[in-house]
């Protein structure tokens, strides 16, 4: 994949985590070797309006936004996002919105559903699980960088279902 250039479109409502997610999937990128670029959009800036972000990485990247067709996944944290940005996903995209069920059953605290769908998205990814531990750590700070890597293994075993 070091070739090719991978892009994933984030989304959700203000407090759900959606520039967190991003953040995490960047480092991890980067921390693997390669170059990456991020953007973020927010709707409303406020709580419950829409954020999406994008993440883009692979040898070179020369644009930070994801076009229309042009997303290898689609990670939505909320449902009802779901159709505004799924015209983001390319047709062979993987679209990780059927997780979401599985993912708030896994969760005891709504907040680290961000986390746990990263480690979804992390089980499709050319990016080793010391790459992400280590963004994680950088996202995250005292006891939430522990509670986060849980979280997030246990997605990414949701993931490799």
């Amino acid at each position: 994949m070091k070739e090719k250039v991978c892009s994933i479109t984030f989304g959700g409502i203000g407090g759900q985590g959606v520039l967190k997610a991003s953040e995490i999937c960047g480092w991890a990128a980067m921390f693997a070797g390669y170059h990456v670029k991020k953007s973020e959009v927010h709707g409303m800036a406020q709580r419950g309006g829409s954020v999406e972000s994008h993440v883009r990485f692979g040898k070179r990247v020369f644009s930070p936004l994801v076009p229309a067709g042009g997303a290898d996944f689609l990670v939505c944290f909320h449902q009802e996002e779901h159709p505004r940005l799924q015209s983001f996903l390319k047709k062979d995209g993987v679209d990780l919105t059927p997780y979401l069920a599985k993912v708030e059953q896994a969760v005891d605290n709504p907040r680290a559903l961000n986390t746990c769908l990263v480690g979804v998205l992390s089980a499709r990814l050319p990016i080793k699980e010391e790459c992400w531990m280590k963004a994680v750590e950088v996202v995250f700070k005292g006891k939430a960088v522990e509670e986060n890597k849980k979280v997030f293994l246990d997605g990414r075993k949701i993931g490799q279902l």
